[in-house]
């Protein structure tokens, strides 16, 4: 049993060696967070030592670095640094700091659930109110939202009132969207795109020359041509040249992040030989994220 100075010692110990890359950190470091002597430290360090919970590092690049042990002691996963589950407050993601472990303390009612969140870094910078975002969970792409109602600097836990939470399904682009590609030629004329997206009940269109996709129309564009009397035009006069491709293989999750990115809602669907073969939609990512029948986790 470690007493809670060796416990908070451990924690920065374990908050800084995750921020350092793998480099050994001296004892001044941790005084100068905690606000005591590094002698006491010093001293601490020497009891954490023989249990086995820190190594001391030789030299004048040296200091101590936490064993396995002191991972598992403070309850802490040892992962490495592509596993790292990001927080952001006000929509930026905070630098140094990431999630090791997130535990629902009460789900009687979505309004009331909260949620115990064990954080590597220094919590210090956040504060009782603030609202912070959690994720995606590498595994299961789980994220949360809610605002902060405690904060334990002993244990490294903040205690967050979630108004929100979702789990992106492990599904690929190609399970959930549209594989019979209804595609248009830069010669079709604005009349001719609206019969077919009409016959086909569909928002939006690639254009394909030789196999390649060359622009993108949608209902939007439509509108804005027949609106100015262009009926008779070509679709290259009113397509839009920003379209991204995916391969049919890339998880729900990724394709929401490059969406996001590109501020765009259609994503073209390519195989192994970059032949566009489907597309996946806006809408399609949403029904799949929210009409889970086993599991409808999500609440706002």
């Amino acid at each position: 049993m470690i007493t809670s100075v060796q416990k908070e010692i451990l924690q920065n110990l374990i908050n800084l060696y995750q921020t350092s890359a793998g480099k050994s950190i001296k004892g001044e470091e941790i005084a100068e967070i905690m606000g005591r002597n590094p002698g006491t430290i010093r001293n601490q360090m020497q009891s954490l030592r023989s249990l086995g919970y820190v190594k001391g590092v030789p030299g004048p690049r040296g200091g101590y670095k936490p064993t396995i042990e002191a991972y598992h002691n403070l309850n802490i996963p040892v992962s490495d640094n592509d596993s790292k589950v990001p927080i952001y407050v006000d929509n930026e993601k905070l630098e140094g700091l990431s999630v090791a472990k997130i535990e629902f303390t009460s789900v009687p009612h979505p309004a009331e659930c909260e949620a115990a969140i064990k954080i590597l870094g220094n919590i210090k910078t956040l504060n009782i109110g603030d609202t912070i975002k959690i994720g995606p969970t590498p595994v299961n792409n789980l994220g949360v939202i809610g605002k902060i109602v405690g904060r334990d600097d002993t244990d490294n836990i903040l205690l967050v009132e979630t108004n929100t939470i979702r789990s992106i399904p492990k599904k690929t682009v190609s399970e959930i969207g549209t594989n019979n590609l209804i595609t248009l030629s830069p010669e079709n004329t604005i009349r001719e795109a609206a019969s077919i997206f009409d016959e086909n009940t569909i928002n939006g269109a690639p254009i394909i020359v030789d196999n390649i996709v060359v622009g993108m129309l949608t209902v939007t564009d439509l509108v804005r041509a027949i609106s100015q009397n262009n009926e008779d035009s070509t679709v290259s006069d009113f397509m839009s040249g920003k379209v991204v491709s995916v391969n049919k293989d890339m998880r729900i999750a990724n394709a929401v992040e490059i969406m996001y990115k590109h501020k765009i809602g259609r994503l073209i669907i390519t195989d192994d030989n970059n032949n566009p073969i489907g597309i996946v939609t806006r809408t399609d990512l949403i029904e799949s994220m929210t009409n889970l029948k086993k599991f409808p986790i999500t609440s706002d």
